[in-house]
């Protein structure tokens, strides 16, 4: 039985490949908290999290402070055990984001070290429903970018072979947002899946407006219409849109997601593996969705997202957003369209730890 002796913690901030802007905010820089445990017997896991520029420093201390050492001399088999310890343990500060993201990085780093164990990639391990998952692009259709670049780009993915895109709209006025999405679907044509995203800045009667003339372009699913914890305004918009109301970025436990789902918030279900708290609260989310047979689209995290979704028979899409193609080798399969899970042990993510350790702007061990 091997016993985890170092917790080592790290910070690297990881600047994205272009700009990215939507309704409310702009991307700034990937803060990664990692986590990277390492046993008696020389065994070892890699866990991480992220934010969007604000809080890393603070999920690093709750890591530091309270909860890594916490797993010194823990068996690391034990995830759930340790999962729900660590969330009781800072049950004071949950339900929130910066214990979500903390359980995540270490959550994630036990399933790692599990897998690579029994020689597993992650998407057997946790379930092993399929390999191939359709994939879409969010990359081209940021807010700032002018009609002919969100055309181009479109394009360009369709091209690529990306079964969908995903575009932001929040424009002052409905009008401006019909304007791009309609200039997007006369050039890629009605096969191919538009998605879109407000990121939560629209008010009810703004939202209501709005999805009718998203309905008329045939869109897959409205993400984010509204602030997150107005679940009452989701209840009714979804009752009245004849396009999917698209939930969960935003949200960080398994029971936030029970509620959306039980009063029929939602349809689509876009659990984050570092938001939610690590794969362990994830798996619990896809299951529950697949009872009340709603489809998971999670956001964002590609390179493990992708495993996840393989595990999952009720997961129905992968975005395509790359974030760690500075830290690490390894690229997400795309075939045809389809995300390909990797069958190597662990994550899949075969990490450039001299990379990592020279951006790091923080470096913690704890024994």
């Amino acid at each position: 039985m091997a016993r985890i002796v170092c917790v080592d913690l790290l910070q690297v901030d990881l600047p994205p490949p272009v700009p990215r802007s939507d309704a409310i905010q702009s991307f700034v820089t990937q803060e990664t908290p990692m986590v990277r445990l390492t046993c008696d017997d020389g065994s070892q896991g890699t866990g991480y999290s992220y934010t969007i520029g604000t809080g890393g420093s603070s999920v690093i201390a709750l890591l530091r402070d309270h909860l890594a050492p916490r797993l010194i001399g823990r068996d690391p088999a034990h995830i759930e055990a340790l999962w729900r310890e660590l969330m009781f343990a800072t049950h004071a500060t949950t339900v929130g984001a910066i214990t979500s993201l903390a359980l995540a990085a270490i959550d994630t780093a036990l399933w790692d070290w599990r897998c690579r164990r029994d020689g597993q990639p992650l998407w057997v391990a946790a379930g092993g429903a399929k390999q191939r998952i359709p994939v879409y692009t969010t990359e081209g259709g940021w807010l700032h970018l002018p009609v002919e670049a969100l055309v181009s780009e479109t394009l360009a993915a369709q091209a690529a072979g990306f079964k969908g895109a995903k575009l932001k709209v929040g424009k002052p006025h409905v009008s401006d947002d019909i304007a791009r999405l309609r200039a997007v679907r006369d050039a890629v044509g009605h096969g191919f899946e538009i998605m879109v995203d407000a990121n939560q800045c629209f008010t009810l009667s703004e939202a209501l407006r709005r999805a009718p003339h998203y309905a008329e372009l045939g869109i897959a699913w409205f993400e984010e219409p509204l602030p997150a914890d107005d679940l009452v305004g989701h209840q009714r918009l979804a009752a009245a849109s004849a396009v999917p109301i698209a939930v969960g970025e935003s949200l960080y436990s398994p029971a936030q997601f029970a509620a959306y789902i039980q009063s029929g918030a939602a349809s689509i279900i876009q659990v984050d593996v570092a938001r939610v708290g690590g794969i362990t609260p994830w798996l619990k989310v896809a299951h529950l969705a697949e009872c009340f047979n709603l489809a998971v689209c999670p956001h964002f995290l590609m390179e493990l997202q992708v495993s996840l979704c393989a595990a999952a028979p009720s997961a129905a899409w992968v975005e395509y957003i790359p974030q760690l193609d500075a830290v690490a080798s390894s690229r997400m399969a795309i075939d045809d369209g389809h995300a390909v899970a990797p069958d190597t042990p662990g994550l899949g993510i075969a990490w450039r730890w001299d990379e990592i350790e020279r951006r790091a702007s923080s470096i913690h061990s704890i024994r």
